[in-house]
């Protein structure tokens, strides 16, 4: 398998390998009650956030391919994360595209820009490996940007919290 770079650059971001020196913001971005409105399990404590960081960690250590820290290249400024994991949806292998921003940050495009990355990494690395987007019922704002980067609804599943939607990349309807 070919592995995810550790860094890429976007016209807007940079998207880096996740590290230790991440867990300040990854506390502030996952533990915001704004960034789980739609996580029936609410959000995680600071302890919970900082070891889901260590987890995405070990994802790229494990896989070769996880979420980046998404940064502002002129501040430095960690504005979320997102990027790809490996996922099995109903037997089948998949990249699942995640993503998690501050809300002061929503509405500028910095989802679709971060997850456009991420597409075109999978695209040309592993052609063979469909990309989804696995989203709560009610989360319209996480569905209009799985829209807008050609993502379909393919079908409804379920998870240990809840039922969800799942939203497959389709090429051939990339919005741009």
């Amino acid at each position: 398998m070919t592995s995810a770079p550790d860094e890429i650059r976007t016209d807007r971001l940079l998207l880096r390998r996740v590290g230790p020196g991440d867990v300040r913001s990854a506390i502030a971005v996952l533990s915001d009650p704004a960034t789980n409105r739609f996580n029936p399990a609410g959000p995680p404590s600071a302890e919970q956030a900082a070891r889901m960081l260590v987890e995405w960690q070990a994802h790229w250590a494990r896989d070769g391919i996880g979420y980046w820290a998404v940064e502002l290249p002129e501040t430095g400024e960690v504005v979320g994360f997102g990027g790809l994991r490996h996922h099995v949806l109903d037997g089948e292998p998949t990249f699942n595209l995640f993503y998690r921003f501050r809300p002061r940050h929503w509405g500028r495009g910095y989802a679709p820009e971060m997850a456009r990355a991420a597409i075109d990494w999978a695209g040309r690395a592993r052609p063979d490996r469909p990309v989804v987007i696995i989203t709560d019922p009610g989360n319209a704002p996480s569905q209009r940007v799985a829209e807008k980067l050609g993502f379909a609804h393919a079908g409804d599943s379920g998870t240990v919290e809840g039922p969800v939607l799942v939203w497959r990349h389709q090429e051939a309807t990339m919005a741009t």
